[in-house]
C-alpha cells in the first residue's frame, strides 16, 4: 500500500507517530507500506507530490493508496495530474479526507471512485491504537471485499486532539455521542456519494474546472463535514447557499452531515459551548436546505468526518439513506 503526503507531510514532521501508524498497516491491515520521496518531505512542491501520486497509481504492485493526513494546499497538486494516465491504469482505492477532498473530487470528476475517510497519522497512529470502528471500516474498504456495510451509531466518541509533538500521548477523553437526528425521513434514497469537507468544497466551487454541470449530480447523495478549523454557522450557511445558487444543492435528494468537531488544541471549548456549536451547525444546514432543497432527507451527526471513530464511505460509489428505517448503508 502506498502511503503519501499529498498535503502536509506529517510523517516527516512527527516521525514517531508515523512509525506507529506503519506498524498498524503491517500488523493490523496486513499490508506492506510503501513510501515515496515526498512522504516524509515537509514542504515538498506540488509537482513532486503529483509525481509520487502518479507513480503509485500506475505501479501494478501497489494495491491501494492512503493519505498520511490533510492540510491546506492540495488544490495546488491537481493541475499537475494527467487524467489520461489515471484512466489508463488499473483502478485502485485511494483513501483520504479533509484536504484530500480535493483529490477525491478530482477523481470523481474524471469518473474514478475513491474512499472518503482514513488517514494514517490520525487513525492508525492514534494513541492507544486504532479505534475498532475506524479500523474495521477502513479494512473493508481497502480489501476490495465488496458487499454492503451498515453504519451504526457509536455510543461514545472523542474530539479532543492529542499533540503529535508530545512523545507520550494519552488516549483522548471519550464523550457520549449525540444521537443521529433526521430531517424529512420519509424516503429511501440510493445514489452515488459526492461531497466531503465543506471548507474544501467551497474552494472546489471556486475552481470550477473540476466541477461538472449540475445535472451530473442529480440523484447523488451529498456528504458534508467540517474540520478542526471549526467554521462558524454563518460560514456553513454561506457555502451551502453558494451551492444552492449554483443549482447544485437541489440535485441531492439526501444529505449526510458528519458529526461536527467542536473543539481543538488551538481553540478549546467546554461541553456547553460544544453543544451550542453543533446546534448552530445543524440550524445552518437546515436553513440552506429549506431554501434550496426542501424535499431532501438529511441525517445529522454521523461519524464520518473529523471526530473519532470514523466510518469510511465509497466516494463515487453507492450509499443508501433509509429515512423510514433510520439506516445508512454503504454499498462497496
Amino acid at each position: 500500500m502506498a502511503v503519501l503526503s499529498l498535503s502536509f507531510a506529517a510523517a516527516g514532521a512527527f516521525p514517531h507517530v508515523h512509525e506507529t501508524a506503519m506498524r498498524v498497516v503491517r500488523e493490523e491491515l496486513g499490508l506492506e507500506p510503501v513510501e515515496y520521496p515526498s512522504t516524509r518531505l515537509v514542504g515538498a512542491s506540488p509537482q513532486v507530490r503529483a509525481a509520487d501520486l502518479t507513480a503509485a497509481w500506475t505501479d501494478p504492485s501497489i494495491a491501494a493508496i492512503m493519505a498520511v493526513t490533510g492540510g491546506n494546499d492540495q488544490i495546488t497538486v491537481l493541475g499537475h495530474l494527467d487524467p489520461g494516465v489515471f484512466a489508463a491504469a488499473a483502478w485502485k482505492p485511494f483513501a483520504g479526507f479533509s484536504d484530500n477532498t480535493n483529490l477525491l473530487n478530482w477523481l470523481w470528476f474524471h469518473g474514478l471512485p475513491a474512499v472518503h475517510g482514513g488517514a494514517t497519522q490520525v487513525h492508525l497512529g492514534r494513541p492507544g491504537g486504532p479505534h475498532p470502528v475506524s479500523l474495521g471500516s477502513l479494512r473493508h474498504a481497502l480489501s476490495g471485499a465488496g458487499g454492503d456495510v451498515e453504519l451504526a451509531p457509536v455510543g461514545v466518541f472523542s474530539e479532543d486532539e492529542r499533540d503529535w509533538a508530545d512523545p507520550v500521548r494519552a488516549p483522548a477523553v471519550t464523550l457520549p455521542a449525540p444521537a443521529w437526528t433526521w430531517h424529512r425521513p420519509e424516503r429511501v434514497v440510493t445514489g452515488r456519494l459526492w461531497g466531503g469537507n465543506l471548507e474544501i468544497l467551497s474552494w472546489t466551487l471556486a475552481v470550477s474546472r473540476f466541477v461538472r454541470p449540475v445535472e451530473d449530480y442529480a440523484g447523488c447523495v451529498l456528504l458534508v463535514e467540517t474540520s478542526q478549523e471549526m467554521p462558524s454557522a454563518t460560514e456553513v450557511y454561506r457555502i451551502l447557499r453558494t451551492m444552492g445558487e449554483r443549482g447544485l444543492l437541489a440535485q441531492f435528494p439526501a444529505i449526510i452531515v458528519g458529526l461536527a468537531k467542536a473543539t481543538s488544541l488551538d481553540a478549546p471549548r467546554g461541553p456547553e459551548a460544544r453543544a451550542a456549536y453543533r446546534a448552530g451547525q445543524r440550524a445552518a444546514v437546515l436553513r440552506a436546505v429549506g431554501e434550496y432543497a426542501p424535499e431532501a432527507c438529511v441525517v445529522f451527526d454521523v461519524p464520518v468526518g473529523h471526530t473519532d471513530p470514523q466510518y469510511v464511505l465509497p466516494y463515487g460509489g453507492r450509499v443508501t439513506v433509509d429515512g423510514p428505517g433510520r439506516r445508512l448503508i454503504a454499498h462497496w
